[in-house]
């Protein structure tokens, strides 16, 4: 009778703590380092600024041990091209109109709790410290976002179910 070994499970990647992440990428932005790179427990995090003093953007990897004997390293590829984050910019004349209000995450954008319900603040309403403005769906919780100041909404910056980045303008609020 004979036993055989079932066949070794890859490693589980590890996870990376988006909170550390963010200051790493905060504390680039605001100091003089173009470039980062971590490698710790099976993970290896490269940040990189590129030329034009962007925000840099993580390249996460799971560093995994050969299984055979390293082979000949072959010729390097060219540099990925980096990507800017997408977030939009909100123009000019509306800062002019009001203070912007940022998206605190990535998610979808609603204005009502429910397709059927209505809409939490419309455009030219006064809105109070703490009072739900918006939601923002991410990974099937509902986030509501409230308003950190009072003030009237001078008009939203993104449309009903769309999707947002962190960051993006969300609205216009004139206190």
């Amino acid at each position: 009778m004979s036993v055989e070994k079932a066949p070794a499970r890859p490693a589980k990647a590890p996870r990376v703590n988006l909170k550390d992440l963010k200051k790493l990428i905060d504390m680039m932005r605001k100091g003089d380092l173009s470039e980062v790179h971590i490698e710790q427990e099976g993970l290896k995090i490269n940040l990189k600024k590129d030329d034009k003093g962007s925000p840099p953007v993580p390249i996460l990897a799971p560093v995994l041990a050969p299984a055979l004997p390293a082979a000949p390293a072959p010729a390097p590829a060219a540099p990925a091209p980096s990507v800017a984050p997408a977030t939009v910019p909100a123009p000019a004349a509306a800062e002019k109109e009001g203070d912007v209000v940022h998206s605190p995450m990535v998610g979808t954008f609603y204005r009502s709790p429910s397709p059927e319900s209505a809409v939490f603040v419309k455009e030219g309403m006064r809105v109070e410290v703490g009072q739900t403005v918006c939601i923002i769906e991410a990974m099937k919780l509902m986030n509501e976002i409230k308003a950190e100041s009072a003030g009237t909404l001078v008009r939203f910056l993104c449309e009903n179910a769309q999707p947002v980045e962190f960051g993006q303008p969300l609205y216009l609020l004139k206190p």
